[in-house]
This record gives structure tokens, C-alpha cells and sequence, in this order.
């Protein structure tokens, strides 16, 4: 495994053996997000899927999902934050 800079932390640490997520994101997750950032977005996901109720199966949940996990690890763009008025909807 490689010694890679995290993105989000800004730490040097040990990256991942492999993506941990597929596609084109997760070759970025793999060369610039350490194994303690992805935890910490797998629990902001999850927060994120039982506030909003989202479907995982649902295409416009997880394109959902992705545009927060790119800002969440990348600060590409605007997270959403958990916004009680929502709950059980989501938007784009």
C-alpha cells in the first residue's frame, strides 16, 4: 500500500490497496483520501441515507450521495447539511 496525502486531512498516511468505492471516484478516493477520512464519510453517509430515507437503489439517492461524498472528501462543491425540514426528500 502506498503512503498517500489525504485530501481531506491533509496527513500523510497509508492509502488503500484498492478502490473502496467503483468508477472514476473511487480511483480518486484510492490516490487521495486516507482510510480514516473514508470512515468518517461512511458515517456521514449513512447519516445522510436515514435522515433523508434515502433508496440506495434509487438513481437521483445515489447521484445524491456521490455529489456529498465528492464534497465531503475533495471539497468539491456544497455538502448538504442534515436540514430537519427535509427530511424524507432530497433535491438537487
Amino acid at each position: 500500500m502506498a503512503e498517500i496525502k489525504c485530501q481531506k486531512c491533509g496527513e500523510t498516511k497509508t492509502g488503500f490497496e484498492r478502490p473502496p468505492f467503483p468508477g472514476a471516484i473511487g480511483a480518486r478516493v484510492l490516490e487521495g483520501t486516507c482510510p480514516d477520512c473514508w470512515q468518517l464519510w461512511l458515517k456521514q453517509q449513512t447519516m445522510l441515507i436515514n435522515h433523508y430515507g434515502l433508496n440506495v437503489m434509487d438513481p437521483q439517492a445515489r447521484q445524491f450521495l456521490t455529489r456529498n461524498m465528492d464534497a465531503f472528501l475533495f471539497r468539491g462543491g456544497q455538502l448538504d447539511e442534515v436540514d430537519t425540514s427535509k427530511q424524507g426528500t432530497i433535491a438537487h
